[in-house]
């Protein structure tokens, strides 16, 4: 290929990948992105207090695939995991089958995050930290995170162009699935806010 194809060619690729950036999230999520009053927190202080403390652990995570630090994602795997697995599950007062329904939930996060840590790379790592973020997103949409706003965010790039969402518990977006080459590219799709 000749100097005359390759310019034009590497531009177009360029501006396909920053213009992708710039997609809005699928169409039924953007819908759920207007803001909302606060939704009730019913349960126990003493479970939001220790789903708080794992989703710290979780932002910790979310902050080490930011820097492409593997062995911090480790760590705050394993860290993530032991909270999720000490979650007090029995002060939920629901019924068994939508305790049923958090527990399968929680299981399978701690499963996902034990699978983290054995991946090799960053982008193994990243994709077993998608399957946890949707997974997290549905536990807190079941139970609530009472005192927390949880930001829902979406990078349209991600893993090929099928897009990826996280957490974060700031606006301010801070793209785990591509670091420092992309930190910014994405956009908050939703929050959940609880009284």
């Amino acid at each position: 290929m000749n100097f005359k194809v390759c310019v034009p060619v590497g531009l177009l690729a360029l501006s396909a990948a920053l213009f992708a950036c710039q997609q809005p999230a699928p169409k039924e999520t953007k819908e759920a992105a207007s803001p909302s009053a606060a939704l009730q927190a019913p349960y126990s202080q003493v479970f939001y207090d220790s789903l708080g403390t794992a989703l710290q652990s979780y932002y910790r995570l979310s902050d080490a695939l930011v820097q492409a630090d593997s062995n911090a994602a480790n760590a705050a795997a394993v860290t993530l995991k032991a909270h999720v697995d000490s979650l007090p599950l029995n002060l939920l007062q629901m019924d068994s089958s939508h305790l049923s329904n958090i527990t399968g939930i929680t299981g399978s996060v701690s499963a996902e995050l034990t699978g983290l840590t054995g991946e090799a790379g960053l982008e193994g790592k990243r994709a077993s930290f998608q399957m946890v973020s949707d997974m997290l997103f549905d536990l807190v949409k079941n139970t609530g995170l009472k005192g927390h706003t949880i930001y829902h965010q979406y990078c349209p790039m991600a893993f090929d162009d099928k897009g990826a969402y996280w957490l974060s518990d700031k606006a301010a977006i801070q793209n785990p699935y591509f670091g420092h080459k992309m930190l910014t590219c994405g956009e908050t799709t939703d929050s959940l806010t609880y009284k």
